[in-house]
């Protein structure tokens, strides 16, 4: 994978305030996980480094998602929203120097990617690579039973999984010449969208990571692709979106929704968070009193 280094622009550590807004705001997200049920996702204090520079990128992240919860992280560009994205999925472009992370109760750095995946972790891209020679059909299949394998379930043949995708391909509403396209290749940027969300769809994740699923999609593609995701969503599952703007929470409603600034989450509140920002923009959340949760 290519480097992410030109990505993000260099930035000044939080104040001390904006620490202690993140830490309260990770005791009270515990607090109101243990009481609405199980954690899917923990993480605690974590920080990270973009390997070939040592640049430090996350600054400390706390962050609980709990099972059957939709959360959206918003901020500026550079903020460290896709960082702690591929951090978590173990993207080698980075380097964990502090903090913990644990999924389904196990401790996520102990994984290598791959077996993050089998564990039922999921990301999808903000720029979907395009995989030349490879048909979608044969992607999804070979990572459908790379995944059953490591389950030591029983993996599906040709006609067994064409069968098993085409429901899915419905719920997109894509057609299903799209299974003998090569990955991404020649697809729009709606198309590579809608491609993501299939596979999230095929591998049936727990913990979902979107990363701007929005951009480059038209309304009728962003209802699309939020129709399925919402249809996709299970009660012992979590959803973790990264987003810039309002129009993709209008379809997927957040249960939370935190605002990060220079590698760390400042504030976490409700929906209306987002439409003080659109109203005042980010200097007025920076500023505020952290919101209950």
């Amino acid at each position: 994978m290519r480097s992410l280094q030109a990505n993000f622009r260099p930035f000044t550590h939080a104040s001390p305030a904006a620490a202690t807004k993140s830490r309260a705001a990770h005791s009270r997200r515990a607090l109101v996980c243990r009481a609405a049920g199980k954690p899917i996702l923990e993480v605690k204090g974590l920080k990270a480094k973009i390997a070939a520079t040592g640049q430090q990128i996350l600054n400390g992240v706390n962050l609980t998602v709990c099972e059957g919860e939709v959360h959206a992280i918003m901020g500026k560009n550079g903020s460290g929203k896709s960082t702690l994205s591929k951090v978590l999925v173990g993207h080698p472009d980075y380097i964990v120097t502090a903090g913990s992370a644990t999924f389904k109760g196990s401790d996520l750095f102990d994984l290598d990617p791959e077996e993050r995946s089998h564990a039922g972790l999921f990301l999808s891209f903000q720029s979907p690579v395009e995989i030349p020679g490879v048909s979608n059909v044969d992607f999804l299949r070979m990572s459908y039973n790379s995944k059953k394998k490591a389950m030591g379930l029983p993996e599906l043949d040709p006609l067994e999984f064409y069968a098993y995708v085409m429901p899915k391909l419905e719920l997109l509403k894509m057609e299903p010449i799209f299974l003998n396209r090569n990955v991404n290749q020649g697809f729009s940027g709606g198309e590579k969208k809608r491609n993501e969300i299939l596979q999230l769809a095929v591998l049936e994740s727990d913990m979902s990571i979107l990363d701007e699923i929005d951009s480059g999609l038209d309304i009728d593609a962003l209802r699309d692709v939020a129709t399925a995701v919402n249809g996709l969503r299970r009660p012992d599952s979590g959803v973790l979106m990264v987003t810039h703007y309002k129009r993709l929470l209008d379809y997927i409603k957040p249960d939370f929704v935190h605002i990060m600034q220079a590698g760390e989450i400042i504030t976490t509140g409700g929906i209306e968070l987002v439409d003080q920002l659109e109203a005042g923009g980010y200097a007025s959340v920076e500023s505020m009193d952290l919101a209950p949760v």
